[in-house]
């Protein structure tokens, strides 16, 4: 009995400061947030990322009664953005709107990296997803994904295609179709998305993969759209097949997500994702997101989103050593 005894004052010696620790990471998230939040962006205004930034910062700014303000932090293919990140005081008011290539990318393109994405980002919640859109010259006389294929494959001198940078997705993501239908194209690599966009509708190239932000162009019949790189068709372009529909299996997609400095309390961690998944959970924010350009919420478990930057990792890494692309 005696034993028992002394077993059930330590249990109670250590519960007491587990409780007290509980009870201060409770507090902390109450207090949260207690001053405005900055969203650090490695993009300049008007890209991707920024636009789903700002449309999270005036959202969680409605919501949370505290100013979320949106930061172009560019340079580096993101790695300023991210290193600042993870400099940053870990109380939950400095966030990365970051994309999957800072964290799955960069590692296998860069010689020295300024910190470890994998382990010194941590993962809040996932944002947004959507695919890539392989766009041609209108005065390309291919109609379908086939024809294209067949055309490139007879061009002499070989066709180009444009992308936002070398090592960028819409890189690798030629390169994989390059390998998988069997063409030759020479790759020419733009500085973004935006001047490859330009270079295409200008005929100075004459195919890319583009994000789906260029159905504008594709409407205003600028571009031509042969396939989407997502497993089902987009919803901004529901006309236009998969790549899939005649590559079974092929897809490429990109993704955002938030990510906080390491030792960022648990429970604000915990209360940003149900905030932020709530947000993207509404029609309005659902409809914005379409509106700026086939942009699709993508709300996952902490565990899924993991698993996603995990395995993403792992085929970007495939994707760079067969591409032998490399960044000082």
């Amino acid at each position: 009995m005696r034993d028992e005894g002394k077993t059930v004052k330590r249990f109670l010696r250590c519960l007491v400061p587990f409780a007290l620790c509980l009870g201060m990471a409770a507090a902390i998230a109450q207090q949260f947030p207690s001053k405005p939040v900055r969203l650090l962006v490695a993009f300049p205004p008007g890209g991707g990322p920024d636009l789903v930034a700002r449309l999270l910062a005036a959202k969680l700014t409605e919501t949370l009664g505290r100013q979320f303000i949106v930061e172009n932090r560019v340079g580096a293919n993101g790695n300023i953005a991210g290193d600042l990140t993870v400099k940053a005081t870990p109380d939950g008011h400095t966030l990365l709107v970051g994309q999957d290539s800072l964290l799955t990318i960069n590692p296998h393109l860069y010689d020295k990296m300024p910190f470890d994405p994998l382990r010194d980002l941590v993962p809040v919640a996932s944002l947004v997803s959507n695919g890539f859109v392989l766009a041609v010259n209108p005065s390309l006389p291919a109609t379908t994904l086939p024809e294209f294929v067949e055309y490139v494959r007879r061009a002499s001198p070989p066709l180009q295609y444009a992308s936002g940078g070398n090592g960028s997705q819409h890189h690798l993501t030629m390169e994989r179709l390059k390998a998988r239908a069997g063409f030759r194209m020479v790759h020419v690599p733009y500085k973004g998305g935006a001047p490859a966009t330009t270079a295409t509708v200008a005929g100075e190239v004459q195919a890319m993969m583009s994000g789906t932000s260029t159905a504008p162009q594709i409407r205003a019949g600028r571009l031509r759209a042969l396939a989407v790189t997502s497993l089902r068709r987009s919803t901004v372009l529901p006309e236009v097949p998969t790549i899939a529909d005649f590559y079974p299996g092929f897809e490429m997609t990109q993704w955002y997500g938030l990510f906080a400095p390491p030792g960022t309390p648990r429970a604000v961690l915990a209360q940003i994702r149900v905030e932020v998944n709530r947000a993207l959970a509404t029609a309005d924010m659902r409809d914005k997101l379409k509106n700026a350009g086939g942009i699709e919420a993508w709300i996952s478990s902490p565990q899924d989103f993991a698993r996603a930057i995990r395995d993403d990792y792992a085929k970007y890494a495939r994707l760079v050593r067969d591409v032998g692309a490399r960044l000082d």
